[in-house]
């Protein structure tokens, strides 16, 4: 398990530093011009997609203007899009489902919701970070933080806070907002995380404890880092590291854990049913590209899933972080048996 865990963080920290493998320039030439003549006969559709990532305005107007292919998104939750595409019985009204908890993706696959689909630039994703099927492939790798008003913290007298352990000072009692982990795959990675790494008895009632802490779950992610800035709470537990606050001028820092810290790999995924799936197939190519890899980190600071893109500055901090040893299988399988205890427990 060890040894498992060691090469996963290694592999985590230094892909961005490592050169992808490559084929040869005749089979890459020729499966350059492939891409570019079924992007050609496909300028003009539109996908529908259903979206848990930043800026994403940028990344489908990048995408479009690559290709020709129009982006209708609805901004949903992991969860939400996996309730929806549950409802909807193998007849999406979207064809892609890009970003989200990898805990759902597993679960949707599981029900037979999704298009298998090997992208050949999957070649450049490493194998933990995505399903060998296709079902899904990863395109960032996503940290948990906490988003920590510094303005907040003096006021309430109290260092920032360094470990799952500080949340539960009595200082912090009603300052720690987290997102409800029925609807947020962020929220699920932190339940999860912490019952894997501490163990099911210890993780609940260290879950009981936390519970105590927490004034209300919010519904969707990105709300407990946007409270927290706003100084309406000291802590928001979320995704990636708050860049787009800090440049915006809030008072605030983020931490990774040093007890542990959750994380994920973000994948894209083609539902079953997709009405454009010729479209959906060349999106998949186009997140999984260089250039596509770039474009999403530049408007959406995360560890990039392909070799060799180099890491945002902001997250050079990751080399240091303490990474939970996740198995995302086994979170993906657990994920309704979780929320269901989850909701029992702490739910409205």
């Amino acid at each position: 398990m060890k040894k498992r865990f060691f090469v996963l963080v290694m592999i985590f920290i230094f892909a961005f530093s490592l050169a992808g493998c490559a084929g040869s320039p005749d089979e890459n030439a020729k499966h350059s011009a492939q891409k570019e003549n079924i992007a050609a006969d496909l300028a003009g559709t539109t996908l529908k997609v259903f979206a848990a990532y930043g800026g994403k305005d940028e990344i489908f107007e990048a995408f479009e203007a690559d290709t020709g292919i129009k982006v209708e998104y609805l901004d949903m939750s992991s969860g939400e899009v996996l309730a929806r595409i549950r409802a909807e019985q193998g007849k999406p009204l979207g064809d892609v489902w890009f970003g989200g908890g990898v805990d759902s993706f597993i679960a949707a696959q599981n029900d037979g919701l999704l298009e298998s689909y090997v992208s050949p630039e999957a070649e450049h994703v490493p194998d933990q970070y995505r399903d060998p099927e296709g079902y899904w492939t990863g395109i960032s790798l996503v940290t948990v933080s906490f988003i920590v008003n510094t303005d907040r913290c003096a006021e309430l007298g109290v260092d920032i806070p360094q470990t799952w352990q500080d949340l539960l000072k009595p200082e912090f009692k009603g300052e720690i907002l987290m997102p409800n982990p029925s609807i947020s795959g962020t929220a699920y990675t932190i339940l999860s995380g912490i019952l894997q790494t501490m163990g099911e008895e210890e993780g609940w009632a260290y879950m009981d404890k936390l519970n105590a802490q927490i004034p209300y779950y919010a519904k969707r992610g990105g709300e407990p880092p946007q409270k927290a800035a706003l100084g309406e709470v000291a802590v928001g537990l979320a995704p990636d590291t708050g860049e787009d606050l800090k440049a915006e001028g809030y008072p605030i820092v983020s931490v990774f854990p040093k007890d542990g810290t959750p994380w994920w790999p973000s994948p894209v995924a083609i539902l079953k049913g997709a009405e454009n799936l010729e479209g959906a197939k060349v999106f998949v190519d186009w997140c999984l590209s260089e250039k596509g890899q770039q474009i999403l980190r530049d408007n959406c600071p995360r560890v990039p899933a392909r070799e060799g893109i180099e890491l945002p500055e902001c997250l050079a901090g990751i080399k240091d972080a303490q990474l939970q040893d996740i198995d995302f299988v086994v979170a993906g399988n657990m994920r309704d048996s979780l929320v269901e205890q989850w909701q029992a427990k702490y739910g409205e």
